[in-house]
């Protein structure tokens, strides 16, 4: 029988995996292949954690190639939508769930389903929902919109308890400051894995990229 004590220890393996990863590479692939070299190549350059995007018919077939081909690396599933995006999640092996957007129905489904998620908000409204239902750790999405880090400094003095994952619109340049706020655990970006590196198979780019982004992390936690 699920108890909320089991939500919440999946609470805590989401924030242990971010707060480890720093980074985390947002990847939308064309196909099972692809999705396992980018893999190998992000895991190269020290990105282990990375999240494929739910916006292929590939995706899900990635994210099981990745954990048969690579168990080393954590595979996140992205862009979950709907209740019936956990289970094929679920089903593809994926490691944690991430949102763009959090429904009640979808909220609901994640604390029910036990997996580590990260559901996504864009406002103090919706965060302080989530927050509600015991979430400890949210995706503020989409972060370069709403107003990046300025917003970030002020969801700090009325939410202290409810740790931030920004993605949407952040760049290498700016990632350091965003490590540097003390309610952020990781920020997703896609720079590392521009879609035209990815179409034409530029996998030591990609490696070089996240061995830069690697080290961004590693002196964000010296600092």
């Amino acid at each position: 029988m699920k108890t909320h004590s089991d939500f919440q220890s999946s609470q805590d393996t989401a924030i242990s995996a971010l707060r480890a990863a720093g980074v985390l590479p947002v990847v939308t692939v064309d196909s099972a292949a692809q999705g396992v070299a980018i893999a190998r190549a992000l895991a190269q350059g020290g990105l282990g954690t990375i999240e494929i995007a739910l916006r292929t018919p590939a995706a899900r077939d990635a994210i099981a190639a990745i954990k048969q081909e690579l168990p080393e690396v954590i595979v996140g599933a992205g862009t979950v939508r709907v209740p019936e995006d956990i289970e094929r999640a679920r089903s593809a092996g994926a490691d944690f769930l991430v949102t763009p957007g959090t429904t009640a129905a979808l909220a609901e489904a994640l604390v029910e389903s036990r997996i580590p998620a990260t559901p996504a908000a864009a406002t103090p409204s919706e965060l302080l929902e989530l927050a509600a239902r015991g979430f400890r750790i949210a995706k503020l999405f989409p972060v370069g919109a709403l107003g990046g880090l300025k917003l970030i400094r002020l969801l700090q003095g009325p939410l202290p308890d409810l740790l931030l994952a920004p993605s949407g619109g952040i760049t290498e340049a700016e990632t350091p400051e965003y490590l540097a706020q003390p309610n952020v655990v990781c920020v997703g970006g896609s720079w590392m894995v521009p879609r035209d590196w990815l179409a034409a198979g530029k996998h030591d780019e990609v490696a070089a990229a996240a061995a830069r982004a690697r080290r961004l992390v590693d002196a964000a936690a010296l600092a």
